[in-house]
């Protein structure tokens, strides 16, 4: 990870910030977690131990949408506009075959299991578009909320009736243990780049936000996509005269960006409160809220009691954010062997903290994996960066889980937000990229159909649900929707069916709003 800062001091104004504006409240450098009062106290039993298979969830997001038939849904026998370039590999479930470039996952298939046929029952102007099926996926719902486009989806809106993102929903009805130091939800590794729709609190209230840190180094590839180091731009030429590099004719000098290593995430400036002062001020203004508790006996409210714990969340926080075994950001405590095996690039990182932060209590960590939209150039980068950066991440993060005892109670999902067209063809005929090259074949936004990845947490492994028709294209058996995944984690996470909330008008709302899928239980 570098050089890292052996301890850490907070400004008055960080402190401050911390200690009374919610958990780390209006904004810390690289991290950010939404957050004041509730709306909704969360409820008092919220995990029966009968009932929780999960103890954890990570959430693999694949940003921009990966093509069914270049991961987990090859059609060997259709025409070539349809079949690829690619050839298959078998995989360890007889009949079930792989693209070739995935063979350690395609050898590890006994450990997970596949939904083929996941799709959006929006409508077609909702279910090919970024916006909404990132609304839609992340919220777990099928429709977006009335009056929403795909061009409004995405910016605030006052009338809006927002739906809490399946985190937040996470952090309310199976909040962390009272003694972890971390927020329900952490999102990584470019908590603030990856500003998509439907990851918010919502309705739910603010108190139930996710954190979103940066880790990783910055990025100054242009639309850049995959795993750096083994990164790539969407737009890159493919005359090697302008390969990205120091090179005079290069289209872009990607020299100073390849650096996978994480930094630590940035709580404040080093000035004068040290955290043993920060303890001593914390025992102190715990006292005068007993002394003027006992001397007012005030009424509480929600709001107040939502503002005084995430004030004990916000220390137990920066207590924890020092360097060393107990902070699972600091990725120097792990092995050698541990890092070679998750992959020394950002996705094997990003992977590698996710463990971390599953074993110091956090309910649901999501990890963001940029470059899927693969419109152009896409047999190119597929075969160079992406599927190789997945299946080697992937299956490392699968083997160390199983290896430390973790798969049983860790729920690990991915998906994009889509799926790509069963027909290969150019963007835009005879259009050029912002690299001034015509465009290559590609395939385009596609949200009929889509495949999921569920391993460990009371999934049941080894099995693949769902077929699609011919061509690749549509559901040939029983479709699943976002709304059905996720009830399927919070089912695993024994999430009770009938569990409600409550808006700020006091009206109730089901935390559910589907059917778990039973095939994969």
């Amino acid at each position: 990870m570098g050089q890292q800062r052996r301890s850490l001091s907070l400004g008055r104004r960080e402190l401050l910030r911390a200690a009374g504006l919610g958990v780390v409240g209006a904004g810390v450098g690289a991290g950010r977690l939404e957050g004041n009062a509730a709306l909704s106290d969360p409820p008092s039993a919220v995990r029966p131990a009968a009932k929780a298979r999960a103890t954890s969830v990570v959430f693999i997001f694949q940003s921009g949408g990966p093509s069914q038939f270049e991961t987990f849904d090859p059609k060997p026998d259709c025409p070539s506009e349809i079949r690829g370039e690619y050839g298959t590999i078998a995989t360890r479930l007889a009949g079930i075959r792989f693209c070739e470039y995935l063979p350690r996952l395609a050898d590890r298939l006994d450990r997970f299991s596949l939904v083929r046929t996941m799709y959006h029952p929006a409508d077609r102007a909702f279910r090919n578009e970024h916006s909404s099926c990132h609304y839609l996926l992340h919220t777990g719902t099928t429709t977006l909320p009335v009056g929403d486009t795909n061009a409004t989806i995405a910016a605030p809106r006052v009338e809006r009736i927002a739906w809490p993102s399946i985190g937040a929903l996470i952090s309310y009805a199976a909040p962390t243990d009272a003694h972890v130091g971390w927020p329900a939800v952490v999102e990584i590794p470019r908590g603030n780049l990856m500003n998509y729709p439907g990851r918010e609190p919502g309705i739910l209230g603010p108190r139930f936000g996710r954190w979103g840190v940066d880790l990783a180094a910055k990025c100054n590839a242009k639309d850049a996509g995959g795993s750096c180091p083994n990164c790539y731009s969407h737009d890159d030429p493919n005359d090697p005269a302008r390969a990205p590099g120091p090179g005079p004719n290069a289209w872009w000098d990607n020299t100073s960006c390849r650096k996978p290593d994480f930094h630590l995430p940035s709580l404040g400036e080093l000035r004068d409160f040290s955290m043993p002062r920060m303890s001593a001020r914390s025992d102190l203004l715990r006292q005068l809220d007993e002394l003027r508790s006992g001397q007012h006996a005030p009424i509480a409210t929600p709001a107040s009691r939502a503002w005084l714990a995430q004030r004990e969340q916000a220390l137990r926080l920066l207590s924890s954010c020092q360097p060393g075994a107990d902070n699972p950001f600091d990725l120097t405590q792990e092995s050698d062997a541990t890092r070679d095996l998750y992959g020394r690039e950002e996705w094997g990182q990003a992977f590698l903290v996710a463990r971390r932060l599953v074993q110091a209590g956090v309910r649901m960590v999501q990890v963001n994996l940029r470059g899927w939209d693969t419109h152009q150039n896409a047999f190119r980068d597929l075969k160079a960066k992406l599927l190789p950066s997945i299946d080697h991440c992937l299956s490392g993060f699968l083997d160390d889980l199983s290896q430390r005892g973790l798969l049983d109670s860790t729920l690990v999902v991915m998906c994009g937000e889509m799926g790509r067209t069963p027909k290969i063809s150019p963007i835009a005929v005879g259009g050029k990229n912002a690299s001034g090259e015509v465009f290559t074949p590609g395939r385009h936004h596609w949200g009929d159909v889509f495949p999921c990845f569920f391993a460990g947490g009371g999934i049941q492994p080894g099995r693949v649900i769902g077929s699609t028709d011919a061509q690749g294209g549509v559901p040939a058996t029983d479709g699943y929707t976002p709304a059905e995944f996720a009830a399927t984690i919070f089912h695993l996470l024994g999430i009770d069916r009938d569990l409600e909330f409550r808006d700020e008008a006091g009206r109730p709302h089901r935390v559910y709003r589907g059917e778990p899928i039973t095939a994969l239980l």
